[in-house]
């Protein structure tokens, strides 16, 4: 008999996420972010220069979307674009200062939201979490390994 969509590890697990997005959606509309920003932000911060591919790859959103967000970025002057000083074709983003600015401030109240959901978990819970999950991923990256493990 299928489970219902609540004992379902994807509904379960997408749920989450939907939430998790959610609150952060709310708490970066005062600082006029949205998530898809910040995780353009976030991922500058860590590694600067990225392309515009690069950055839809790492931020998980099509290339059309990244566009639109690279566009809305560059407009508020939170991000600015260059060409490579080698691959003239190839165009490089990077934050600019009042994009690391923002992105300190936003990165408070996206931690106090993470902080909420750690919250709910103890230390050792949150690493069993954390290891089922990065078990997870493996499995769906890589089926026929996991196959192969069972």
């Amino acid at each position: 008999m299928p489970h219902s969509a609540e004992q379902r590890l994807g509904h379960l697990i997408k749920k989450v996420e939907h939430e998790l997005t959610s609150a952060k959606h709310m708490a970066l509309r005062p600082l006029q972010v949205n998530v898809p920003q910040y995780n353009v932000l976030r991922a500058l911060s860590q590694e600067s220069g990225l392309s515009g591919a690069a950055l839809a790859r790492r931020c998980m959103v099509t290339p059309q979307t990244m566009s639109s967000v690279l566009s809305t970025l560059e407009g508020r002057g939170l991000v600015e674009r260059k060409p490579h000083p080698v691959h003239g074709h190839v165009v490089e983003v990077h934050l600019t200062p009042e994009g690391r600015s923002l992105l300190t401030r936003a990165d408070e109240v996206v931690e106090a939201i993470e902080a909420r959901l750690a919250a709910a978990f103890s230390p050792e819970e949150t690493e069993t979490l954390l290891s089922y999950l990065g078990r997870g991923l493996e499995a769906l990256a890589k089926p026929e390994e996991a196959a192969a493990r069972n």
